[in-house]
C-alpha cells in the first residue's frame, strides 16, 4: 500500500508543553511557518506579515461559522452528581438553512423534536439515566452513537434557545486551564452560529489585519461550514481510505463563486483560511467547476486528491492521525508537512487550536 495512505505514516511526537493553553495577544502576533511547496523551503514569519506575503489580487476565503454554546451542565436525578453534555448535532438530517437541526414536518412545533447527539462527561452514566438541566428541562441518556450518545430532552424549551440562554462555548479537551472569555474561541468575523468547534486558522485575524490586507489589494470573501467534532477524531484504520467520514453543513454562495472565477481569470490566487474553507470550496467544485451550493458536505481529502480551487492555505498545526492532518498532507505532500512539523517543534512553535499557524504556497 502507498505509504501516503498508511495511518502510521502520520504519527509524530508532539511535546505536551507545545500544546497551546492560551491564545497569544494580539491575535495576529502568532508565529507563521511559511512553506513553499515547489522548493520545500521554510521561513519564519508572523501572521501580521500576511500583507507582505500575499499579492494584490489574491482572494482570501474564510469560514464565517461561529461556535455553538453547546456545553450544558446538569445533575443526575436522585444522586445530584454533576454531568456535562456537549451537544454535537440534532438526531436526523440537518436543517438546510441553519445547520442546527431537522426541520419538523409542516405544522409540527420544533420544540417537539428534542433528541440530540452529545458527548457526555460524568460518573457511571448509563442508558436511561435522567439528568436535570433546569427544573423545567430534563435529559434522558440514550444509546451510543459513533460520535457519542443520544440524549432526549423533555421540556417545552427549544434546545437551541436553551443553549443560547445557559450554554457555554466548549473548548477542546486538551485545553485544561483557560480563564479568558469565550469570545477568544470565536473568529472576529464569524456571525453564523452552527459549529461544534472553532475554525481555528481564522482565530489569528484582527480587524486591523483585515484592513491592512485590503489596503494592499487582497480581497476577502466568506463561506459557511459548520464544523463537527468528528473532524478532529483520530483515524483508527491503517488504510486511511477506510475511515468513515462524517457529514457537515456548507454554503458557498453565488457571490463567492463569482469572486473565485474573477480571481482565477485574472491569474491571481485563492487563499483558503483553514481546512474547513478548503473542504467547502473543493466540495462545491466536485463536478470540475465551482458552483453555488447549500447543503451537506462529506468530502474526505487524502493524499492523491486533485485540488481544483485552493492555491494557498493558512492552517494551524494539527494532531497526529487526524483527517485535517491528512488534508494538509494532501495539499503540500506528506514528507514536506512532516519535515515542517519537525521544524516547528524544534523552533518551539505552539500547536493546535490556540497555537501558531502555517502558510502553504
Amino acid at each position: 500500500m502507498n505509504q501516503d495512505l498508511q495511518l502510521s505514516s502520520y504519527d509524530y511526537a508532539l511535546p505536551e508543553e507545545l500544546i497551546a493553553q492560551d491564545p497569544i495577544e494580539p491575535r495576529d502576533s502568532a508565529r507563521l511557518l511559511v512553506l513553499d511547496r515547489a522548493s520545500a523551503a521554510l521561513s519564519h514569519q508572523h501572521v501580521r506579515d500576511l500583507p507582505t506575503l500575499l499579492a494584490p489580487g489574491d482572494l482570501i476565503i474564510a469560514n464565517r461559522s461561529r461556535v455553538l454554546r453547546s456545553r450544558l451542565v446538569g445533575k443526575k436525578e436522585n444522586t445530584g452528581g454533576r454531568v456535562e453534555l456537549t451537544l454535537i448535532r440534532p438526531a436526523g438530517d440537518q436543517d438546510e438553512r441553519s445547520g442546527l437541526g431537522s426541520q419538523p414536518p409542516k405544522g409540527e412545533p420544533r420544540k417537539g423534536r428534542q433528541t440530540w447527539e452529545a458527548l457526555l462527561h460524568g460518573h457511571r452514566l448509563r442508558t436511561g439515566q435522567r439528568v436535570e438541566i433546569t427544573p423545567e428541562v430534563t435529559a434522558t441518556i440514550g444509546e451510543a452513537t459513533p460520535a457519542g450518545r443520544l440524549v432526549q430532552f423533555l421540556g417545552e424549551e427549544d434546545i437551541p434557545a436553551l443553549m443560547d440562554r445557559l450554554g457555554q462555548v466548549p473548548l477542546p479537551p486538551y485545553i485544561r486551564d483557560y480563564h479568558r472569555g469565550a469570545e477568544r474561541y470565536q473568529t472576529v468575523y464569524g456571525d453564523v452560529v452552527g459549529s461544534a468547534a472553532a475554525p481555528t486558522a481564522g482565530l489569528h485575524f484582527t480587524y486591523l489585519l483585515m484592513d491592512a490586507l485590503q489596503r494592499v489589494g487582497v480581497h476577502w470573501a466568506h463561506v459557511i461550514l459548520h464544523i463537527g467534532l468528528d473532524t478532529f477524531r483520530p483515524i483508527q484504520e491503517e488504510d486511511v481510505r477506510n475511515h468513515p467520514i462524517h457529514t457537515e453543513w456548507v454554503e458557498v454562495s453565488p457571490e463567492v463563486v463569482q469572486a473565485v472565477r474573477q480571481t482565477k481569470g485574472a491569474g491571481h490566487r485563492v487563499v483558503a483560511v483553514g481546512t474547513s474553507s478548503v473542504r467547502a470550496l473543493e466540495f462545491a467544485a466536485r463536478s470540475g467547476e465551482l458552483e453555488p451550493y447549500c447543503g451537506p458536505v462529506d468530502l474526505y481529502i487524502v493524499p492523491g486528491y486533485h485540488f481544483r480551487i485552493v492555491d494557498v492555505m493558512l492552517t494551524n498545526f494539527h494532531m497526529p492521525r487526524t483527517t485535517v492532518l491528512l488534508l494538509v498532507a494532501a495539499f503540500a505532500g506528506r514528507e514536506r508537512i512532516l519535515t515542517a512539523y519537525q521544524e516547528a517543534i524544534a523552533e518551539r512553535y505552539r500547536f493546535l487550536s490556540f497555537g501558531d499557524a502555517m502558510l502553504i504556497f
